[in-house]
């Protein structure tokens, strides 16, 4: 289905898979025994120290006897005393306790990767060690350390049903940081994670939503001392998904959407890991595996092989048109041909058919024949009945197997609740043993659970480019600018780049820009097909959006960039390189350092603002789009220069402009 150049990628892809607390109200008395943070002076084996290069953790516990652990980096605090501990069976877990080191190991791994490059290789040590509890009772805590960060997990032992009520697990983030945050004002904020990044100091965090004081993850710090720590979650299954709750004192606690009533695990308690991703510069936070590294590997039963897990480019009618009728569908395969795509995304409506899997049997089965492969849409609160091992869900994608179709885009779970991850496992599950690909919207951010289940092809929890529809949008540039280094470190999101017809405040540089600085293996592209194709303006990019990939070998990040200011990412596939530059804020000269490059000569072809032409008038252009004050747009324009990697280019950037490069090897 893909094009050749892409299949030649792809096959370097497919080699064999190496195995290898509920909501808080703290009391004042609480918060100072909790942040007087004073090592406790009992038995030696409360402290404990752990060491990976300049990382640093101890282990200890605060006054009032509960577990507490505390990083620095470099010599410098990272994280201050944070609390650890879980409540299970109505038992507080961690206060008062011994621990003792029961296992000590390297973990080194490696693995192929559809994403910022083709494979990932992770290097840390694992800490095991017995939690002992006044009362006999033994858990575990599982510390991890890396050149990438720290995490750690419970693991609590039983049988039959466990309830857990919460966590204790704190994260105290030293003063004057930065956090980068996503912010919705509503509350599909916390049920999608589909808001605006923005950034404000960490003691304004209790108040600085109006939505109140808890917080998605993924959570940006920019450390005051320089570098950066990223707040995740990772392999999350079995278990509900983590937010943060601001509490005060430079403070966020563990929060789940249940509250109170906590929910039910079957068997062994295993959290997934809480994760404190750590890098000193904005390349090595964009290139950060930890979260992924920190998943299971594939079953091999599940995934014997992945040939079928095909990277690649898809048309979507929605931004031109919802509720698709049959004809337009057909339409839109020979769309995707004439652009060398690989996949048509069937949004809503295709339900409403007549004959409606006759007609996607039919649609599959034109699509097959142009090499182009079908996804279909499918609202969750369908399928989503835990009964006889969710046998509706079973049922439906056999339908969808048994017409051609080659993936689902299921939607509108609205959560991260136990329930809905057990949901998402499921379907993750069900759909590889059919071998069908997985699109998640309406959903929270990646815990790296593509890497146990690569047929996740990609998954919203993200704020993209369908908002320049909506009334709360459009997009800013900023929030463009600040994504690859938030949102996008943890996996692959469904953002549905370009949209030359409704770009909002910025310009068409920007937006062809956003096929480079985001990924994700199923890339959706947003804009009207036959606008592509026809648009004469736009025809000197037309070359360029065929052949640039969804996944790629290897990501570079300019120094030049700065969070929600200018992102500058260098992205190579094969032999070639590819440049994006989003910025946000004032017109600005740029001086690109091509060091990057291989050795050798390259062809380079820049488009860039053409701030000196008459500016686009997007009037028309879109029958859905609703403009509002953005009408107009700064075209770009295209030169061809030779360059190698001791040469440097000069571009110059619009209000929130851009810039993208293809540096093709001679």
């Amino acid at each position: 289905m893909a094009s050749g150049n892409n299949q030649k990628k792809l096959r370097k892809h497919q080699y064999k898979m190496k195995n290898v607390f509920y909501k808080s109200t703290l009391l004042f008395g609480f918060l100072f025994v909790l942040f007087s943070c004073k090592t406790s002076s009992g038995d030696d084996k409360l402290n404990q120290t752990l060491n990976y290069g300049t990382t640093k953790v101890s282990l200890f516990t605060a006054t009032n006897g509960q577990l507490a652990f505390q990083i620095t980096r470099n010599q410098k605090i990272v994280l201050d005393t944070s609390l650890l501990g879980l409540k299970v069976n109505d038992k507080h877990l961690g206060k008062n306790v011994e621990i003792a080191l029961l296992e000590q190991k390297e973990i080194q791994i490696q693995y192929p990767l559809n994403g910022i490059k083709s494979e990932a290789s992770y290097t840390g040590d694992l800490h095991t060690y017995k939690v002992s509890e006044a009362d006999g009772t033994d858990w575990k805590l599982e510390f991890q350390l890396s050149n990438e960060g720290v995490a750690y997990r419970y693991i609590v032992s039983g049988g039959g049903i466990q309830n857990v009520k919460g966590e204790e697990s704190s994260f105290k983030i030293p003063s004057q940081t930065k956090v980068w945050y996503f912010e919705r004002d509503s509350d599909w904020k916390l049920k999608s994670h589909a808001g605006e990044w923005l950034s404000a100091d960490i003691s304004q965090m209790p108040t600085v939503s109006q939505m109140g004081p808890i917080q998605g993850l993924t959570l940006t710090c920019e450390l005051p001392q320089g570098g950066y720590a990223l707040l995740a979650e990772a392999a999350l299954y079995n278990y509900s998904g983590m937010r943060l709750e601001a509490v005060g004192n430079n403070t966020f606690k563990a929060n789940f959407e249940e509250g109170d009533t906590g929910f039910d695990v079957s068997g062994n308690v295993t959290t997934p890991w809480r994760c404190i991703l750590l890098a000193d510069t904005l390349n090595d936070l964009a290139n950060n595996t930890m979260v992924a590294s920190l998943n299971p590997a594939p079953d091999p039963k599940l995934f014997t092989d992945t040939d079928w897990i095909k990277p690649g480019k898809s048309v979507w009618h929605w931004w031109s048109g919802k509720y698709v009728n049959y004809k337009e569908e057909h339409d839109m395969v020979d769309d995707a041909q004439a652009l060398d795509f690989s996949y048509s995304m069937v949004d809503e409506g295709w339900e409403r058919w007549p004959n409606k899997w006759t007609k996607v049997t039919e649609l599959s089965n034109y699509a097959k024949e142009k090499g182009i492969g079908i996804f279909v849409w499918k609202h969750s609160k369908e399928i989503n009945f835990p009964e006889d091992d969710y046998a509706v869900m079973g049922h439906f994608l056999d339908s969808v197997k048994q017409t051609g179709a080659v993936g689902v885009k299921v939607d509108f779970m609205n959560g991260q609740s136990k329930s809905i991850i057990s949901f998402d496992e499921a379907l993750l599950r069900k759909a590889a043993e059919r071998q069908l690909m997985v699109n998640f919207h309406g959903c929270q951010q990646s815990s790296g659970e593509y890497r146990t289940y690569p047929n996740e092809v990609t998954r919203e929890g993200i704020r993209g480019l369908e908002v320049n529809h909506m009334k709360e949008g459009p997009l800013t540039a900023s929030h463009n600018a600040a994504l690859p280094f938030t949102r996008y470190v943890t996996g692959h999101g469904d953002y549905t780049p370009l949209g030359f017809t409704e770009p909002g405040e910025t310009t068409w540089a920007h937006q062809l820009a956003t096929l480079v600085t985001f990924y994700s293996p199923f890339n959706c592209i947003a804009e009207n097909t036959q606008f592509l194709l026809k648009t004469k303006s736009f025809q000197p990019a037309l070359g360029f959006i065929k052949t640039v990939p969804s996944v790629w070998d290897e990501t570079f990040v300019l120094p030049q960039s700065k969070i929600g200011e200018l992102a500058a990412i260098a992205r190579r596939t094969d032999n070639d390189w590819y440049l994006g530059v989003l910025r946000s804020g004032a017109a600005q000269k740029m001086i690109i350092d091509c060091s990057f490059l291989g050795d050798g000569e390259y062809t380079a072809e820049i488009f860039t603002d053409d701030t000196e032409a008459e500016r686009i008038d997007l009037k028309g252009l879109n029958k859905e789009t609703d403009l509002r004050q953005w009408d107009t747009a700064v075209p770009f324009k295209k030169r061809t220069e030779t360059v190698s990697k001791d040469k440097t280019i000069i571009i110059q950037l619009a209000e929130h402009g851009g810039a993208t490069i293809k540096f093709i090897k001679k």
